[in-house]
């Protein structure tokens, strides 16, 4: 069969499954199995494929029926035009991280900072900080250890190991050092809303990343309570938040001596990474 009637009917077969991106997810599924770029595919559209990658090809189609996310079945992900290692115990790296990558990098351009990230996951955003902060050096720290040893992997992968480094760990009991930067993306569903999630979310991606307590807050209560600790004077706190917890964790901040400097919006409109600073009075 060629690549082209092996696209079409695989991508018919997820159209009648539901899947929305059908026709994405099947040509980037059969790239990575063939190991080429998705255009290649496109103006290579006659050529036939052996029997195993056809194989291959029609267990990962099976995966994505069931509503595993393609970056679980190719075991990567994009971010900052970057390919991430990407599992089960690391959250997918979302669009909407990018924008708080975007705007602290603004803040620390050209300058040698120090940077923590709390709940790391896979690394991407603390080594895409890094990535264009060429001075700078920084921690990241999880409570899952294979999610550490995945941010480790991406960290070698992009010549990255020797100014980064990963700790088992979780906040409460972190006093290591003192930062420029603290930045999140904490767990932030709350309780009531996680039977809301997609499948693909809810079946696959790891819980402990997405549930943030009863009313979503528990993890960014106590990051942004620790980070008055942990960073220096003039430190900024870079921290990711749910659809229509702005207001509420505004006032936390305030409650523990930080000030607003940015506020992001997401792709809906909605307040999704939040910038500030401690207040010299506190």
């Amino acid at each position: 069969m060629n690549l082209e009637n092996t696209i079409n009917k695989a991508s018919q077969i997820l159209k009648n499954h539901n899947i929305p991106s059908y026709e994405l997810d099947a040509q980037i599924i059969l790239s990575d199995i063939m190991g080429v770029e998705r255009e290649f595919l496109i103006t290579n559209n006659e050529i036939n494929i052996s029997k195993k990658v056809v194989e291959k090809y029609d267990n990962a189609i099976k995966r994505r029926i069931k509503r595993e996310p393609v970056a679980y079945i190719i075991g990567k992900k994009e971010f900052w035009s970057q390919s991430f290692r990407v599992n089960y115990s690391t959250l997918i790296p979302r669009p909407e991280s990018e924008l708080l990558v975007y705007k602290l990098i603004s803040y620390f351009k050209n300058k040698r900072i120090n940077i923590l990230d709390v709940g790391t996951g896979s690394g991407c955003i603390l080594l895409s900080l890094l990535k264009e902060l060429h001075l700078s050096r920084g921690t990241g720290i999880d409570i899952s250890s294979e999610a550490v040893r995945t941010a480790q992997l991406n960290s070698k992968k992009l010549n990255l190991f020797y100014r980064s480094k990963f700790k088992v760990v979780g906040i409460d009991d972190f006093n290591i050092e003192r930062y420029d930067l603290i930045v999140s993306n904490p767990p932030y569903i709350a309780l009531k809303d996680m039977k809301n999630l997609s499948k693909d979310i809810l079946n696959y991606e790891p819980l402990i990343a997405l549930k943030g307590g009863l009313d979503g807050l528990d993890l960014i209560k106590k990051v942004i309570y620790k980070s008055k600790h942990l960073l220096k004077a003039n430190g900024l706190l870079g921290i990711e938040v749910g659809t229509n917890q702005y207001f509420k964790v505004l006032n936390i901040l305030k409650k523990n001596g930080f000030r607003e400097l940015h506020k992001e919006y997401d792709y809906n409109n909605n307040v999704r990474c939040i910038i500030s600073t401690k207040t010299w009075f506190f």
